[in-house]
């Protein structure tokens, strides 16, 4: 075999790599997530999530949600990462002095906010203003 064919052939076996371990990471995400409250004064009901709806839909990359912190500082999260639950950082209990906020401030920013920045862009956008739209019922 030549150099270059041998090349070529390299290079697109590395390509199909690449692809496979990309849809098997994409695989391995679930459609819907139900994200449970974990307070101890639990007022509301677990908030079922789609990633198919947000990620698929309205192609909002996954780095708009997941996100990691080094040394204190939020740094962007790659595909590929490993995922962990928010409360893993984030206290369901109370956000102290320096450290990460508050978990239910965390999913109420990130969620809250990205709906009403797209109701002020004049975009289709989900619920925001009352907790039962996403909350169900205990």
């Amino acid at each position: 075999m030549s150099k270059k064919f041998t090349t070529v052939l390299m290079a697109i076996f590395t390509g199909m790599l690449f692809l496979t371990v990309g849809i098997l990471t994409a695989a391995d995400v679930p459609n819907e997530v139900l994200i449970e409250n974990s307070y101890s004064k639990d007022k509301k009901g677990p908030v079922k999530f789609s990633h198919n709806k947000h990620h698929v839909d309205y192609k909002i990359a996954c780095t708009e949600c997941h996100h990691e912190a080094k040394d204190g500082k939020q740094v962007a999260w790659k595909d590929g990462d490993p995922v962990q639950k928010c409360s893993a950082c984030h206290n369901p209990e109370k956000g102290e002095k320096g450290d990460p906020m508050k978990l239910q401030n965390a999913f109420h920013k990130n969620c809250k906010n990205c709906h009403k920045a797209l109701e002020k862009e004049g975009k289709k956008t989900g619920p925001f203003k009352k907790c039962n739209y996403c909350h169900e019922k205990k």
